[in-house]
C-alpha cells in the first residue's frame, strides 16, 4: 500500500493540471481582496454595510478548482492509457482506489485549508476597523465554518474521483460535479414548499452551515439537519461515490 500511495503522490506532483487546478483555487484569494477592498469604500460612504464573507462567497470556486483534480486523477490515465500500468502494478483494484483517493483527499484537504485561512486572515487585515459585516464576528466563532468549508472541498474532490472512476470521461465527471453541486440545488427550489427545504437540506452546498451550526434554526420541524447528520451525509457523499466508482471498476476492464 505504500509503494501505491508513493506512486500516487508521484503521479498527481508530476502532472501540471495538479497546479493550475491549485491556482485556479488560490484565485480565491486575489478576489477576496478585490471584494473587500470594494465593500471598504462603500463602508466608508455608508458608514456601515452588510456583505457576505469573501471565503464564503468565493467557495465554490475553490471546490470546482479541487473538484478537477480528483477527476484527473483517473480519467487523465485512461485518457492516455496509462491506467493498464497502473493496474500491473497495482493489481489490487480496492488498493489503487483507495491509493488515489487517500492522494487526493490529502492534497485537496491541505490546499483548501490553506486558501481558505489565508483568505480570510488577509481580508480581514485589509478592512481593519471598518464596518462590513463579515469582519464583525470573532476567529473562534467563523473557525467551525473554515473547517467545515475545506472538508467539503475535500470531499467534492473525492466525489470527482468516484465519479471519475464511474464515467472514465473527464467531461462527464466534471459535469456530474457541477450537477451536485449547482443544479440539483437550483431544481430543488421548484418542488413544492413543503418538500423544499428537507430536500435542500441534504444538497452538498446548503450542509457547510448546518455543520458548523450557524443556521438561524436546527429545528427538525424545519426541515434543517442537526450538525452530526449533515456531517454524516457529507461524508456520506464522499463514501457512495467511492464505493460505486469501486463497483464499476471491478466490473470493468481497464
Amino acid at each position: 500500500m505504500r509503494a501505491a500511495l508513493s506512486s500516487e503522490w508521484l503521479k498527481l506532483r508530476s502532472v501540471t493540471s495538479t497546479f493550475h487546478a491549485i491556482g485556479a483555487a488560490a484565485l480565491m484569494l486575489a478576489l477576496g481582496l478585490v471584494w473587500t477592498f470594494y465593500a471598504g469604500e462603500l463602508a466608508d460612504e455608508r458608514e456601515s454595510i452588510g456583505t457576505a464573507a469573501p471565503e464564503q462567497g468565493l467557495l465554490p470556486l475553490v471546490q470546482m478548482s479541487l473538484a478537477v483534480i480528483g477527476v484527473l486523477a483517473i480519467t487523465s490515465e485512461h485518457t492516455t492509457g496509462t491506467i493498464r500500468a497502473s493496474l500491473t502494478a497495482v493489481p489490487r483494484r480496492g488498493a489503487l482506489l483507495l491509493a488515489k483517493a487517500g492522494v487526493v483527499g490529502a492534497v485537496t484537504f491541505v490546499a483548501a485549508h490553506t486558501i481558505i485561512l489565508i483568505t480570510y486572515g488577509v481580508c480581514r487585515l485589509i478592512a481593519g476597523d471598518r464596518q462590513l459585516g463579515f469582519n464583525e464576528i470573532s476567529f473562534s466563532h467563523d473557525l467551525p465554518m473554515l473547517l467545515t468549508s475545506g472538508l467539503s472541498v475535500t470531499v467534492l474532490a473525492l466525489v470527482g474521483l468516484g465519479l471519475g472512476f464511474v464515467t472514465r470521461s473527464t467531461a462527464g465527471a466534471i459535469v456530474s460535479v457541477v450537477s451536485l453541486l449547482f443544479v440539483l440545488p437550483a431544481a430543488a427550489t421548484y418542488l413544492p414548499p413543503s418538500w423544499n427545504t428537507r430536500v435542500a437540506a441534504y444538497m452538498l452546498p446548503n450542509l457547510v452551515p448546518q455543520i458548523a451550526d450557524q443556521q438561524l434554526s436546527r429545528r427538525v420541524g424545519d426541515g434543517l439537519l442537526f450538525p452530526w447528520v449533515a456531517l454524516t451525509v457529507l461524508l456520506g457523499y464522499a463514501v457512495a461515490a467511492l464505493t460505486i466508482g469501486f463497483f464499476m471498476l471491478r466490473r470493468r476492464d481497464a
